[in-house]
């Protein structure tokens, strides 16, 4: 007699970097087969045309795997990067001095030239410049009117077009340069799913960068990169602004003292659990798979903490857009998010458990399911359907029921349950093609195509269906549904228990 063994879920979603060693079609699909759950296309690299290409092919994989897929379109933003240089490369020596000029063009190999016009206006004495991802580090002794002289304080070799980061400088460079507007545009015409905006410095550029998105009629979903100091400075109001946040560990780890980032990572995480918005850790999660078969356990553990600081994806760059084995890296991804959320689960509920005993001894109360209750709901989520979700959840537990479905046009709904990591698995029904895609990111939800119908028997006979076809569900199973009785309009102010 065989048992049953329902498949084992992975609740962390993983988000992969399309490239050169990832954009064939038949690669696509063996990452989507892999894992991967939200495909980012870097549009700093790469024509319009070709992203469209990217774009269309996971479209057809989508469809064939009867998957939704999330995109990501990721502008390039206003990276400053340093302009040719004599020989393509230079050498900069300890103790030694070099110069920014005006101009597009280095006379000598102590002269460098930048792509940010106004750098020697904006820089003043004291100010320290960084170059080659902050391996490289200048400091500014001297200014003039058309040049500024630094000491190198670390030195090495810089190549020409190498990035510049300027920690500390208030810079005057628009959040989004020409060629990143064209891009937005292009992403709203596509049907992007989700659009980030890199070096954010205020919530203003946020509300900018939705505002041309909705009036070009997307709804995409506004990811913003926490990657410089003003950033940290201004976290709260950049949350509040945002759709969703990634930590990009890359360039803050230049911006920030590099000791600092751990902490400032958990710090941004924990602000977007109080505000309900879904979280993506990126930059060298994986990176040594970009040539290597396995991690280092550094790396490995790198994922496991961000998974238990709360991110709800976790993000592969290099690995997936030039690596050598992008699918492996995929599959680790999940391995160690597997292992990582079987103890993470388990854990809280022992601690649960005890609290929840305790809680009924003393006033017959059960406790709240895992994550404490946001101290603000989600743009679009009634205060009922928050209500709803939370004595939902609390019911799937007590009950054992094996799958938590949730009825929602926008998806807010998925959020408001994912941002409370339930143990039992979520399932997310949608009739919008858009909204699917974009539960694709959050924690712990399963994204499941319906039919157009508010009627709660047919959406129940899909889900059994699914889940019985899946192996996620068994005669005798509870299901537990939480919807509308106006399916998709106001809040959701209805909770079902079914048998299977």
């Amino acid at each position: 007699m065989t048992t049953h063994r329902p498949p084992e879920i992975v609740r962390t979603k993983v988000v992969a970097t399309l490239g050169p060693a990832s954009r064939a079609e038949e690669a696509i699909r063996g990452l989507v087969d892999a894992g991967v759950d939200v495909f980012r296309l870097n549009m700093a690299h790469g024509s319009i045309p070709e992203h469209q290409e990217s774009l269309d092919r996971i479209r057809r994989v989508s469809e064939a795997t009867q998957r939704p897929i999330g995109v990501l379109a990721d502008l390039a933003g206003p990276k400053i990067r340093l302009g040719e240089l004599p020989g393509g490369a230079v050498e900069c020596v300890e103790g030694a001095h070099i110069k920014f000029v005006r101009g597009t063009e280095s006379r000598a190999p102590d002269e460098f030239t930048t792509t940010y016009a106004p750098l020697i206006d904006e820089l003043a004495v004291g100010d320290s410049v960084m170059l080659t991802d902050g391996t490289i580090s200048v400091v500014v002794e001297e200014k003039h009117a058309n040049e500024v002289r630094c000491r190198v304080i670390q030195g090495g070799l810089v190549r020409s077009r190498q990035g510049v980061n300027l920690p500390g400088v208030k810079l005057s460079v628009a959040a989004m340069s020409a060629a990143d507007w064209q891009h937005a545009e292009w992403a709203a015409g596509a049907g992007i799913d989700f659009v980030s905006l890199s070096f954010v410095r205020s919530a203003v550029e946020v509300k900018l960068l939705r505002e041309l998105l909705r009036t070009r009629g997307s709804a995409a979903r506004v990811v913003a990169k926490i990657e410089k100091r003003e950033a940290i400075d201004n976290l709260e109001s950049i949350v509040e602004a945002a759709d969703a946040v990634m930590v990009a560990r890359g360039d803050l780890g230049v911006e920030i003292d590099v000791a600092g980032v751990p902490m400032v990572q958990k710090l941004i995480i924990r602000t977007c659990q109080r505000y309900q918005k879904p979280v993506i850790v990126a930059t060298q999660m994986l990176d040594s798979m970009q040539h290597a078969r396995r991690p280092t356990r550094a790396e490995a553990t790198d994922v496991a903490n961000a998974i238990l600081d709360g991110a709800d994806a976790c993000m592969l760059s290099g690995e997936t857009a030039i690596g050598e084995h992008p699918v492996e890296a995929v599959k680790m991804m999940r391995r160690i998010a597997r292992e990582t959320e079987k103890q993470y689960l388990a854990d809280r509920w022992h601690y649960l458990e005890g609290r929840f005993q305790a809680a009924r001894g003393a006033a017959g109360v059960p406790v709240q399911e895992f994550l404490p209750a946001p101290e603000f709901l989600v743009e679009g989520l009634h205060p009922i359907t928050q209500a709803v979700v939370d004595g939902a959840s609390r019911i799937a537990g007590e009950l054992d029921a094996k799958l938590f479905v949730v009825a929602s046009r926008s998806g807010v709904t998925a959020i408001a349950r994912s941002k409370r990591r339930g143990a039992v698995p979520t399932v997310g029904l949608s009739d919008d093609p858009a909204a699917l895609r974009q539960m694709a990111l959050y924690w712990g939800v399963t994204p499941l195509a319906n039919v157009a119908t508010p009627d709660t028997s047919a959406l129940l006979e899909h889900v059994t269906a699914w889940g019985l076809r899946e192996g996620r569900l068994q005669r005798g199973d509870r299901i537990l549904l939480v919807a509308g009785s106006g399916f998709g309009t106001g809040g959701h102010n209805m909770a079902l228990v079914h048998e299977v």
